[in-house]
């Protein structure tokens, strides 16, 4: 059973989730920052809610935020923003093979959630075309080069998986992955092109995964460090 709650001093709300086994309050942060307490049958959400106020600055230093979207903000690879104001109400994009220009209504305050969301879902539009475009590529040479061949492929938002790959050879990849250097990159594209012979990860499946990836390891815990949300950068 889940609920979601407001907390003041948190710029995001909790879900409280109750859960069967549970032996403990703990609190987990998301890598968008979302916030999630697992509470034991048993223990009043009174109680819950207090040990949450508790741990306020440590969920604060803890919470990875996404960050703002600003004007002349480099997204993926080969994007920059354009953030043009207007005095019309509405807003609109435009999405080219190098820019996102975005015109935002004078009456929205730029770092304000409204003006976020509208550049979010401009540059997420851009993500996904650079994703279908340069990953499709890199898939398609590293799946010839091993021999690891696939069904099909699709682009999409994910909030905590950077691939899959179904009991059909049939592949996904999160549209946040084209925001992440290539060898990172690659060891996400051999690690579902090894699902093609393997759908578990059982040793097999490692063994497949070191023939293709040596360094495998130390790529995999880095991946872990990476945001699936859209991270900005400026140069």
């Amino acid at each position: 059973m889940q609920k979601t709650i407001a907390v003041e001093g948190l710029a995001t709300p909790v879900k409280i989730a109750r859960r069967k086994g549970a032996r403990s309050l703990r609190i987990s942060i998301k890598s968008d920052g979302g916030v999630r307490l697992t509470v034991p049958y048993g223990v009043p959400e009174f109680m819950a809610k207090k040990f949450l106020l508790s741990k306020l600055d440590w969920i604060k230093e803890n919470q990875q935020l996404n960050d703002v979207l600003q004007d002349q903000a480099h997204i993926g690879k080969n994007h920059r923003l354009h953030i043009l104001r207007t005095d019309s109400s509405r807003s609109h994009s435009k999405i080219t093979d190098t820019a996102i220009i975005v015109h935002v209504p004078d009456e929205l305050e730029l770092n304000g959630a409204k003006a976020q969301e509208i550049l979010s879902k401009a540059c997420e539009k851009a993500l996904l075309q650079e994703a279908e475009k340069l990953i499709l590529q890199r898939l398609d040479e590293i799946s010839r080069q091993h021999e690891l061949p696939y069904t099909s492929v699709c682009f999409k938002k994910l909030k905590s998986r950077w691939g899959a790959c179904d009991s059909h050879n049939n592949l996904t990849f999160n549209s946040y992955l084209i925001q992440l250097n290539w060898e990172l990159i690659d060891y996400v594209i051999m690690h579902e092109l090894a699902h093609t012979k393997h759908h578990h990860h059982q040793k097999s499946f490692w063994d497949e995964v070191a023939r293709m990836e040596p360094a495998y390891k130390e790529l995999r815990k880095e991946l872990k460090s990476k945001k699936t949300s859209i991270v900005p950068t400026s140069y």
